[in-house]
């Protein structure tokens, strides 16, 4: 039943843009549709920007997640949805976080914000609570909007293919698209939203998800079901830019070498991103056991060949948005569920990506069968496969440890390599089951505190020195847990972690393949310089709506004959191509990386103006840099010895192993102290990773309530220092 509506005339895309705003207040049923101004779109261009500038100016510092004023929002790109190029179909979901408790957002891919945008809208913004669960309809081809009862269906994905049809009235199942979540947001901190789209290929709805942050469980606060777009598909060039002839030649050389490459190189295009299982394992990057360990020769059982060879189903091409040659979407046509609700159900299933792969190699789980079922519930229940993943680990090491017992999990034995287990604890953290399965869901900074306290009850010793404990080795940093990668030999993968704006996601800072695998940033001083370059660069996809892999993942074959390989200049002189393209401009690559540095310095901004974003907040755990207890040293004895010797220069003649580990530790954290002091400087901070005033002044921040903001932080850092 329909609760609200609205009729209204849609814009048409041009040059990239709609420059409309739809906006939707779920207390008053309000629905509005704004003009997005000239100075907004020139400061922060779309997509990730766009949340920004939303959230920012929606917000204060008192704002939490489950605030009525907390926006939840979403947005594109000038690019996002041009068929004439790969990777187009990612946008952004950006909210203040439960996780967090400041700003975090979310990349996804899918058709949803390409229809949003084709029925007339460069963003969403959603705030209020509804009284009863509701969704949102845009139905762009009869220019209407409606706020309606819920479906009935707690089911996010199982549904799905009815759900599409019920929409799709004479259209075609490719002309509707939703975000949603499902009951595992409403319960835990960590919700995802799934992008659900139809795939015409595979002839079944599909669904891709923004993981990170907990901006599903947002959803549910504020009892939104989901936003359902109905609009049909375009064709050709899409975007309506100034010169197709310039894009449509980018866009044919950039998929080219993506035909040319992947193939040879890491094989996106069959394997999905289960091709870095291997990868990962061979350099001593893959999480095992709670990131103690970094490969098994368990891998062998779960590597990419295998899902290449028997897991997935080839369809090309395989994108999840049309236009995109890399085709790295891949999927299992076929799993029966053996537990939880739907036992016995034949599904099929979307991936696993690396990360969900990971996630479960993290537990120490070498088992395809269980990585299918641990994906597909993750996706149905509306659950983050990294966050879900990265608490298990460490409730199961803290039970290793002997700081958790039976008796405080609720009788589950948290042993390495139990699927049983693993699954009974996703179905009850998802159910949000009292006591252990509850706490579990509010995400690893809380549960720490839930831990120390089960734990002090028990033997006596000081809650506060457990904490410290368990901090060695609980796997988050600003409240976010991290994603899957073994960091402790690469300092530039650890500042990419700990300088994140928004908690240790590599989307903002993937440099471990640049750094460990290739070697490629050899000195101190390059590691510094990258984690400016790179997280500005890397935020830039997300700010206009594309993919990265096709720049970072595809390196072009003439990217070697450049000074800084690394950096994929080649490819990105198609990227300008689309850029000046589709806008009619002659913008080049400074331009781009200063619209990214803006948008960098406004998320840093609400950081600290939530009472986070300084110094002490970019501290990652002591696992993140070295092994933390004997046995991980021991793990790789030969190697820390040798390296203690030729990189610390320190002999280790009469020197036993629990000194070589004291001694080891040391030196990383002086390491990671030093490249925070480099790299504030090349960012424009102050040491305390406070922005100064002239960095706010060249990038336009000249509004005295941004002055206000960075001059209270710079007092509360001083109050602190006297105090201590």
């Amino acid at each position: 039943m329909t609760v609200e509506s609205i009729n209204y005339k849609r814009s048409e895309i041009e040059n990239g843009y709609t420059h409309r705003l739809l906006k939707i207040d779920l207390s008053s049923r309000d629905i509005d549709i704004v003009e997005i101004h000239e100075e907004m779109r020139k400061m922060f261009i779309g997509g990730r920007g766009y949340c920004l500038k939303l959230v920012y100016d929606g917000t204060s510092a008192e704002t939490g997640y489950d605030s009525d004023e907390n926006v939840l929002a979403f947005a594109g790109g000038p690019f996002c949805g041009e068929t004439g190029f790969a990777g187009t179909g990612k946008f952004i979901i950006g909210s203040i976080s439960p996780l967090t408790k400041t700003f975090c957002d979310s990349n996804v891919g899918g058709y949803f914000f390409p229809l949003v945008k084709k029925s007339g809208f460069d963003a969403i913004a959603v705030t209020g609570k509804s009284e009863q669960d509701v969704m949102v309809v845009i139905d762009g081809d009869k220019g209407e909007i409606r706020i309606e009862e819920a479906l009935s269906t707690e089911n996010s994905l199982y549904w799905a293919e009815k759900i599409v049809d019920n929409f799709k009235g004479d259209g075609k199942p490719s002309g509707v698209a939703f975000v949603n979540t499902g009951i595992g947001a409403e319960n835990t901190y960590f919700g995802c939203v799934n992008s659900v789209y139809y795939d015409v290929r595979r002839k079944r709805c599909r669904a891709k998800q923004a993981g990170r942050g907990g901006l599903g469980t947002v959803m549910r606060d504020k009892n939104l079901w989901g936003i359902l777009v109905k609009r049909e598909m375009a064709k050709g060039i899409s975007n309506k830019p100034a010169d197709s002839a310039r894009l449509k030649t980018a866009g044919k050389k950039l998929k080219g070498v993506i035909r040319a490459v992947d193939p040879k190189a890491m094989r996106l295009g069959t394997q999905g991103t289960t091709c870095l299982l291997d990868m990962m394992n061979s350099h001593d990057l893959l999480p095992v056991n709670n990131y103690q360990y970094g490969r098994d020769d368990r891998e062998k059982n779960v590597s990419g060949q295998i899902f290449e060879e028997k897991i997935f189903e080839q369809k090309k091409p395989d994108g999840c948005f049309p236009g995109c040659t890399l085709a790295c979407t891949k999927g299992c046509e076929e799993h029966i569920l053996t537990t939880g609700p739907l036992a016995g159900k034949a599904v099929a299933v979307d991936g696993p990506e690396y990360e969900t792969a990971a996630a479960v190699t993290n537990l120490g789980i070498f088992d395809i069968g269980c990585m299918l079922e641990y994906s597909w519930y993750c996706d149905e229940y509306g659950l983050d496969t990294i966050s879900t993943g990265v608490v298990m680990a460490f409730l199961f090491e803290a039970y290793e440890r002997g700081l958790l017992t039976t008796a405080d999990t609720d009788g589950l034995e948290l042993k390495w390599g139990n699927i049983e287990t693993t699954l009974t604890l996703l179905h009850k953290m998802a159910a949000g089951e009292s006591g252990f399965p509850l706490e579990a869901g509010r995400g690893l900074r809380n549960v720490k505190s839930w831990v120390a306290k089960a734990a002090a009850a028990r033997n006596g010793k000081p809650r506060e020195e457990i904490i410290e404990e368990l901090s060695l080795f609980g796997m988050e940093c600003k409240g976010l847990e991290f994603s899957m990668y073994i960091t402790k030999e690469s300092l530039a993968q650890q500042g990419g972690y700990g300088f994140a704006l928004k908690g240790p996601q590599h989307d903002e800072s993937w440099l471990i393949g640049i750094d460990q695998l290739n070697n490629e940033l050899p000195t101190f001083e390059k590691k510094a310089m990258a984690l400016k370059w790179f997280p500005l660069f890397r935020t830039w996809f997300n700010i206009v709506g594309l993919c990265k892999l096709p720049w970072i993942d595809v390196r072009h074959p003439d990217a070697a004959k450049t000074d800084d390989p690394s950096k994929n200049f080649p490819t990105i002189a198609y990227y300008l191509d689309l850029v000046n393209g589709t806008l009619g401009t002659e913008k080049t690559l400074e331009d781009l990386l200063e619209a990214s540095d803006r948008c960098y310095l406004l998320h840093k901004l609400i950081n600290i103006r939530q009472g986070f974003g300084t110094r002490d907040h970019d501290t990652i755990p002591l696992r993140a840099m070295a092994p933390v207890f004997m046995n991980e040293f021991m793990s790789r004895r030969e190697y820390y010895i040798q390296y203690i010797h030729d990189v610390i220069g320190v002999s280790t003649d009469n020197k036993n192993d629990e000194e070589m580990l004291t001694l080891l530790q040391n030196f990383r954290v002086q390491q990671y102290e030093k490249l925070a002091d480099a790299v504030y400087k090349e960012k424009g901070y102050n040491p305390y990773g406070i922005p100064f005033d002239e960095t706010l002044e060249r990038l336009g921040f000249d509004n005295e309530d941004y002055f206000d903001i960075v001059k209270s932080a710079r007092e509360r850092v001083e109050r602190t220092t006297r105090a201590n």
